[in-house]
């Protein structure tokens, strides 16, 4: 039997996020950067030949019809195939950080590796895309520009940056903020060199920061450090820095009490780093 497997399943930032329409269908068109980073949650995937899948570990509250670790497994298993996953959870859930859609497509990496399914990268895209929009972009393993509903990804090389992240203690209902009549919807498309020169924001601030005072007062503290943005609808901001010595000193001067957390963005995941690809 094949021995443990211990794969980082990494965070993200949305740089930015513009909203340029609304679909007949309901589903929104936008414009955001996926900016990878090099912190997560973990997950300890071992082979089982009982044919069972079992989660231990954090957030295991969630029912097993809506967990997307459990789910993701399940669209792989077959036969007497099993595995005991074991989760460190260290990424919010409610934050803007992509937390279930990292784990949900870690899960898929792996058991395709340690079950042999060996399914080609763009069977697994469309797995992935079958249990949340955010899926993919962790199952192409890149940094990208993204366009569509999030769908239509384009790797982006992206000079390395550090984030300082802040956690507020509120749980931001994405379905709310997309569905929010005072949410623009108008925003004019871009092209990647208006990002690049800094031409951008996040649609979803001003609404959130509105709703949720614990937001607000989380982008005025780290606006005293540069840029501070929301990433997707929040709840998490962040400011970013040039090496891994400013973000520290920044951090040290948070008040006490805050959750926060300082990142290096990375163009490749961690995860695509530990595993064989096949991308036929």
């Amino acid at each position: 039997m094949s021995a443990a497997l211990q794969l980082l399943s990494p965070a993200k930032l949305n740089l930015f996020l513009h909203i340029t329409g609304r679909r007949a269908d309901g589903y929104h068109e936008l414009q955001t950067v996926f900016q990878l980073l090099d912190w997560g949650d973990r997950l300890q995937f071992t082979p089982d030949s009982s044919g069972e899948t079992r989660l231990e570990g954090g957030e295991l509250g969630i029912p097993a019809e809506e967990n997307l670790i459990l789910r993701a497994a399940s669209l792989l298993q077959s036969g007497r195939r099993g595995v005991r996953i074991r989760l460190d959870k260290r990424i919010p859930a409610g934050g803007g950080l992509g937390g279930g859609s990292s784990n949900a497509a870690t899960t898929l990496l792996a058991l395709n590796h340690l079950w042999q399914v060996n399914l080609p990268a763009a069977e697994l895209a469309v797995i992935g895309a079958g249990l949340g929009a955010d899926v993919p972009v962790f199952l192409g393993g890149h940094t990208a520009w993204a366009e569509g509903t999030g769908d239509r990804l384009e790797p982006l090389e992206m000079p390395e940056r550090w984030y300082l992240v802040v956690v507020p203690g509120c749980h931001v209902s994405t379905a709310e903020i997309f569905s929010h009549r005072q949410l623009t919807r108008n925003s004019a498309p871009i092209k990647m060199a208006a990002f690049l020169d800094g031409d951008s924001r996040n649609d979803c601030q001003p609404l959130v920061r509105r709703l949720y005072p614990e937001v607000d007062k989380a982008l005025k503290l780290l606006d005293n450090f540069g840029d501070a943005r929301l990433t997707g609808t929040g709840a998490c901001v962040f400011v970013s820095f040039a090496t891994e010595g400013e973000a520290a000193a920044a951090r040290e001067q948070l008040p006490a009490g805050w959750t926060h957390f300082a990142a290096r963005g990375v163009n490749t995941s961690p995860v695509l780093q530990a595993l064989p690809r096949n991308d036929a």
